[in-house]
């Protein structure tokens, strides 16, 4: 498990770590799964690491390279489902579809609560939980709704999905769970398809994920997870950053590796960012450090501003002051 800071270069090291594998371990291509949370991040990691595998001079074919598997979570587990239940993307729920759904169960049992459109989203994310927590429906107690109400809005939601023979984006988590607990002849399959598991962005991970990371690594445990504990923004959607202080649990023998240079930001923005983190206390600790030395650049300011407008007219006035001042639109984040 490499626990990479903010700026570390994680991106680097996975990549290496792969270019590494075929070129030095011999490691089959067609047996490398590297999972991201995005489609967007898939794509750019595969990118990155063709771009470097370009100027390997080990291999002649490069064409071997491209047998790498990139892919999020649930692209990989949908392949899988496809390929047990001839399942197409006709299949996927769509948002509108999901949405409506919701407001005709929402709508025909008389349900009122305040902000309707904002509502119906956190039904949908509680649905999202119940199911990638796999959690008991008639034990969970909902934040959104009376638990008697969530209750009928859930089913109903659920017979929706199978009426029409639609799966949403949890259900290929739920599925994929059960396909490969309940069927040992296919979860060889895979287990002997992806021999070597990399995952990049760790912290974000939920339960029902790292579960079936945990049957497709079997026996060889051969996952190397890359994420940092401080970073974890998904917890709305069942993000456990704690399921990281698990790892070492459940992969018995693993090494911890920490990528503590921040090579992005100065040095006053990284010791002001460790002083606000360093009041959680359930995380690992570090001991992250900028690349630059400090004065180097200038100091943080903290502004206050009373409302959103306020704060949006105090950055555009500096946007301004710093272009008067002759830095290009283009330097400025």
């Amino acid at each position: 498990m490499i626990l990479a800071g903010p700026g570390s270069g994680k991106t680097t090291v996975v990549t290496n770590r792969i270019l590494n594998m075929i070129d030095n371990c011999k490691v089959n291509p067609e047996n490398i799964l590297v999972i991201t949370f995005t489609r967007m991040a898939a794509l750019q990691m595969k990118e990155r690491f063709l771009k470097l595998a370009s100027e390997s001079d080990v291999h002649d074919n490069a064409e071997l390279y491209n047998d790498v598997t990139f892919g999020t979570f649930h692209s990989v587990f949908f392949w899988m489902l496809r390929n047990a239940y001839n399942y197409t993307a006709a299949n996927i729920v769509t948002d509108s579809e999901k949405y409506g759904a919701i407001r005709d169960s929402i709508d025909r049992h008389g349900f009122r609560y305040d902000s309707q459109e904002d509502f119906a989203k956190n039904v949908v994310g509680e649905i999202g939980n119940v199911k990638s927590e796999r959690a008991s429906l008639e034990n969970y107690e909902s934040t959104t709704m009376k638990p008697e109400d969530f209750r009928v809005v859930y089913d109903e939601y659920e017979n929706f999905l199978r009426r029409c023979g639609k799966i949403d984006f949890d259900d290929m988590l739920v599925f994929t769970y059960e396909l490969l607990s309940e069927r040992p002849d296919i979860l060889k399959l895979w287990q002997g398809k992806f021999r070597y598991i990399l995952i990049d962005e760790f912290q974000d991970i939920n339960m029902i994920q790292y579960d079936i990371v945990k049957l497709l690594a079997g026996e060889s445990q051969n996952v190397f997870a890359v994420g940092d504990d401080d970073q974890s923004v998904y917890g709305f959607r069942g993000a456990a950053p704690a399921i990281m202080k698990k790892f070492p649990e459940d992969f018995h023998g693993t090494v911890i590796e920490y990528l503590n240079v921040n090579y992005r930001c100065s040095y006053d923005i990284v010791e002001c960012s460790k002083r606000i983190i360093q009041n959680n206390r359930d995380r690992y600790e570090k001991q992250l450090r900028s690349a630059f030395a400090a004065g180097q650049s200038d100091r943080v300011h903290i502004v206050k501003t009373d409302s959103m407008p306020d704060q949006n007219k105090k950055i555009i006035d500096r946007i301004t002051e710093l272009n008067r001042a002759g830095i290009p639109y283009c330097d400025m984040a």
